[in-house]
C-alpha cells in the first residue's frame, strides 16, 4: 500500500506564514478597527516583509472574509451539535442569539462591527466557496422541521424566516448594548416566533 504524503515542507511554511498573518491581523483589527488597521504593523507582528501579507491577502477586506468563514464554521458545528439534541424552535432561536453574542465577545466590538459590515458590504470580495452562509442554512432547515410538523404556518419560507431572523439580530447586535439589547433580542425571539405561528 503506498503512504500518503503530507504536505511539503514548502507548503507548510506557506500555511505557517498565513496563520501568523492572520492571528497579527485579528489582532490588529481588534485594536484599530479593519479601516484603520496598519499593515506595516500586521507585518512586523508576523516578522514577515510587507510583500508577504499581500501575496496572502489581496486586501485586508480577504484577511475578515477568511475570519467570517473560520467563524462560521465554528458557529454551525456548535448550532448542528445543539439542533441535534430535538431543541424546540424558541430555544433554537435563542441558540443562535447566544452564539452571534459570544462572537462578539471573542472579536471585540470593532472587529465584531466589521464582521458584520462585511455580510453587507459592496465591495466584499468574492467567496471561494460560494456557498450559503451555514448558519442561516441550518436555521432554515429548522424551521421547515417545525413546519413540516405542523407547528408553524404552512405558508412560512423556512429560508426568509431564517434570514430576517438573523438580519435583525445582527442589527440590534450592532447598535444596541445592554439592558436594552437583552430585552430586545427576547422580544425578536418572541416576536418571530409569533409570526410564523401556525394560525398567525
Amino acid at each position: 500500500m503506498a503512504a500518503v504524503n503530507g504536505p511539503s515542507a514548502r507548503e507548510t511554511k506557506r500555511l505557517q506564514t498565513r496563520e501568523r498573518l492572520m492571528g497579527a491581523a485579528v489582532a490588529e483589527f481588534k485594536r484599530a478597527g479593519m479601516a484603520e488597521a496598519d499593515v506595516a504593523a500586521i507585518v512586523a507582528a508576523a516578522g514577515v516583509a510587507h510583500g508577504t501579507f499581500f501575496f496572502h491577502f489581496p486586501t485586508k477586506e480577504h484577511v475578515l472574509l477568511e475570519l467570517e468563514n473560520r467563524e462560521e464554521d465554528r458557529m454551525a458545528k456548535q448550532f448542528g451539535r445543539f439542533l441535534a439534541k430535538n431543541h424546540d424552535l424558541e430555544a433554537a432561536l435563542t441558540e443562535a442569539v447566544r452564539l452571534v453574542l459570544s462572537l462578539e465577545r471573542r472579536l471585540g466590538v470593532l472587529l465584531f462591527k466589521d464582521f458584520l459590515a462585511l455580510h453587507f458590504s459592496q465591495t466584499r470580495p468574492t467567496s471561494e466557496d460560494g456557498g450559503d452562509h451555514s448558519l442561516v442554512v441550518l436555521l432554515a432547515d429548522r424551521i421547515e422541521q417545525a413546519r413540516v410538523l405542523g407547528e408553524l404556518d404552512p405558508e412560512v419560507n423556512p429560508m426568509n424566516s431564517a434570514v430576517f431572523f438573523l438580519l435583525c439580530l445582527y442589527a440590534l447586535a450592532i447598535t444596541t448594548n445592554d439592558p436594552m439589547r437583552a430585552e430586545l433580542l427576547k422580544d425578536l425571539v418572541k416576536r418571530t416566533l409569533r409570526s410564523v405561528a401556525a394560525g398567525a
